[in-house]
């Protein structure tokens, strides 16, 4: 366990709680104009997936366990969570839908995703930062809303919804952050 400030916590951090591990599942500082910046962090329990938030001054520590990283290739999705394989080892393991919870729309097959393990039990994961997709469904373009600052929906090819410039139209693949579903550009392929 290493001591960490909370506000360098990050979702997919483990932290040891009272004794108890813990997924970050969000963490979100909030600096007011008067008074203590905050951190305010969401937590899964590993043991029991109990949901737990917690506000911590931004300079405040907290215990940061440390776990068994492993890169692991996604398979395929079945009613026990989504299944994944070691490509070195051909190990396969099964992580609860719960774990992966709203990321699991960016999965694609064959991603290679890292995966946090503590005492064999997959607690963590965290999907590559971007994603290529393609858009099968946009919006007609606006005469006269050519402003860089306009935006409109499109439909991706795993059937999210993110905003994009208006001169992407549908059947271009595009550069998405899974992390928040944001548009970054267009892909160069």
């Amino acid at each position: 366990m290493v001591k960490v400030i909370a506000s360098e916590v990050r979702k997919g951090n483990v932290l040891d709680i009272d004794g108890t591990l813990c997924t970050v599942m969000k963490a979100e500082s909030v600096r007011p104009g008067k008074g203590t910046p905050t951190t305010h962090i969401d937590m899964r329990r590993i043991s029991d997936g109990v949901k737990i938030v917690k506000s911590y001054r931004t300079t405040e520590n907290v215990e940061r366990a440390f776990l068994d990283e492993k890169t692991y290739e996604y398979l395929y999705e079945d009613d026990m969570g989504y299944n994944f394989m070691e490509p070195e080892t051909f190990e396969q393991i099964s992580i609860s839908k719960e774990l992966i919870g709203d990321s699991s729309i960016w999965l694609q097959e064959n991603m290679r995703c890292s995966v946090s393990m503590f005492e064999g039990v997959a607690v963590a994961i965290e999907l590559p930062a971007k994603v290529t997709l393609q858009i099968v469904e946009a919006e007609p373009v606006v005469k006269g809303q050519t402003a860089s600052s306009s935006y409109k929906t499109a439909k991706l090819s795993n059937g999210a919804k993110i905003m994009v410039p208006p001169h992407v139209e549908s059947g271009i693949r595009v550069i998405v952050m899974t992390g928040d579903g944001s548009y970054v550009e267009r892909a160069k392929d």
